[in-house]
């Protein structure tokens, strides 16, 4: 068993500044359930969440140290750390959040039924420049097509308006990712039922062999209200990640309290950051945090 922080003033924090996202979105969900978490395993920890716009938020603040922690999505958070230009970011993991399944989302009743039948038709992507947005940028590119030239791009200002857009018909598609995400849950809670359009074998192939960081995703049956079948997509891990030089005591007490959580069994709404994942899912080899790094070898998951 991993010993006692040295750092006991970092664990007693007050308010360890946690930006998230915006209403409709997953990071939110998400970000309620880290907090409470953390909170049972180690009350002194005291974390705070920001709402933000999500990664185009989250990821200049950290950068400039305004928060210290902070929800960004996987494209992006490998964009930064494995930039075609540049040095690597300097921020650290703390832990992987979710996988995203990435998808399409069609009212029931109407006659989209594969990506091929969306091309030329308005589709949300929700926020320009968004995690979400950059996803289905890579997804589209990945069997050859461009979410600005083959479809008609729609890029909205807040999260839940997307959803509102299906629904009332003012487009026909909505890009979305992640478990159990809000927006897909409202289209397919509705009375006319939702319908999910993914990439087939042959596309998610593709996509895996141009972009090695993302991989095979099942969505299970019944995630959804009226899913019948299990959906195969692509994805990505979206991450927790620190500001530059936050505290190493923090982050190993981040670490022994999402893993006390994990061995406990008390991971409800964090269920898949494990240490396991997130040791998987490193986007690059020094990209975990000291402090967690310190309490992975003393818990003994690594060596």
């Amino acid at each position: 068993m991993a010993g006692a922080s040295t750092g006991d003033g970092a664990a007693q924090s007050s308010g360890v500044k946690f930006a998230t996202g915006g209403e409709g979105g997953g990071f939110v969900v998400y970000a309620s359930a880290f907090v409470d978490a953390v909170k049972w395993a180690n009350p002194k920890i005291g974390v705070k969440p920001l709402p933000t716009r999500g990664s185009l938020d989250n990821v200049p603040l950290l950068e400039a140290g305004t928060v210290d922690i902070g929800l960004v999505f996987g494209e992006m958070a490998q964009e930064l750390f494995n930039p075609k230009s540049g040095t690597p970011t300097k921020l650290k993991v703390i832990t992987v959040a979710y996988s995203s399944a990435g998808m399409f989302v069609v009212r029931a009743d109407s006659r989209y039924r594969t990506i091929k039948d969306l091309v030329g038709r308005p589709v949300v992507w929700n926020g320009r420049g968004s995690g979400l947005a950059l996803q289905g940028r890579y997804v589209m590119e990945g069997i050859g097509l461009d979410p600005e030239k083959d479809f008609e791009a729609i890029y909205t200002e807040q999260l839940v308006d997307g959803p509102v857009m299906i629904l009332e018909g003012r487009a026909s598609a909505l890009w979305g990712a992640g478990n159990r995400w809000p927006g897909f849950v409202k289209i397919a809670s509705d009375a006319r039922g939702a319908r999910f359009i993914t990439p087939n074998d042959e596309q998610v192939t593709r996509i895996v062999d141009k972009y090695p960081f993302m991989r095979r995703i099942s969505v299970p049956a019944a995630r959804y209200p009226g899913q019948s079948d299990a959906l195969l997509t692509v994805g990505s891990w979206s991450y927790v990640l620190a500001r530059p030089n936050l505290d190493e005591a923090l982050g190993y007490d981040l670490a022994a309290a999402l893993h006390k959580a994990e061995r406990i069994g008390n991971m409800f709404g964090v269920a898949e950051s494990t240490a396991q994942n997130t040791l998987k899912a490193l986007p690059r080899p020094d990209a975990l945090h000291p402090g967690v790094e310190r309490y992975f070898r003393e818990a003994g998951l690594i060596k």
